[in-house]
């Protein structure tokens, strides 16, 4: 069972917000530590994003995510995105574009593993590139031009510090961390924090592998959600 379907990066410094099924949390962290804390209390994302109520994004919720700039970001569930000022703290926010399938969105995508749903994404730190993950395979795409940008492969060729672990079959959620070449990753009650490398393959492992409710203390309590 996924403890996070979703997360991304905030505007506001090291400040993410998770999707938990309809609810979602909003959490200040510092990399490498664990004095987190909770910003925004669990709540439905119909209430904490009023736009997106009565859409599939609040039920049966956002299931993939990444930011973009300023406060903007994609959210999807299943098959459809949205593109959305999230507002950050408060209940402003808007949809820019969609509701829509992601094949409409970002056609080089459609036929591919990633047409019907996105496990989860992150920002990379090379222009407008995201990292989408799909079961075992990745892919990068320019979300502006909306470019493919490489191959679709398997996440234990692309990252082969994850081969042999839970990671290598599948991410749940992730997002780019606030330090340059940073994320987090999350499968089931787990998570990792690496440092990536951009068109190669010299990823590191932050640390280690452990629960998240040790490395993310402030959700002892919230997590698992029922």
């Amino acid at each position: 069972m996924a403890y996070i379907n979703a997360a991304f990066r905030s505007s506001r410094e090291y400040e993410v917000y998770f999707f938990i099924k309809n609810k979602y949390v909003r959490v200040q962290y510092i990399p490498g530590r664990t004095d987190d804390e909770i910003l925004t209390n669990l709540r439905l994302i119909s209430s904490g994003f009023p736009s997106l109520a009565a859409t599939v994004f609040a039920e049966p919720g956002i299931d993939c995510s990444f930011d973009t700039e300023a406060s903007e970001a994609y959210v999807f569930s299943n098959k459809y995105c949205a593109y959305i000022d999230y507002a950050p703290a408060t209940t402003n926010d808007k949809i820019l574009l969609g509701p829509t399938t992601i094949a409409e969105m970002f056609p080089v995508l459609k036929s591919t593993v990633f047409e019907n749903g996105i496990d989860s994404a992150f920002r990379s730190t090379k222009g407008k590139e995201v990292y989408l993950f799909k079961g075992n395979k990745y892919t990068r795409i320019d979300y502006d031009s909306k470019e493919l940008l490489g191959n679709i492969r398997n996440i234990a060729d692309g990252f082969p510090v994850l081969k042999g672990t839970i990671f290598e079959s599948g991410i749940d959620a992730s997002f780019a961390s606030h330090d340059e070449s940073e994320a987090y990753l999350f499968k089931g009650e787990e998570y990792v924090r690496i440092k990536f490398t951009p068109h190669a393959t010299e990823d590191v492992i932050l640390g280690y592998i452990k629960p998240i409710l040790d490395g993310w203390p402030c959700l002892r309590g919230i997590l698992p959600v029922n």
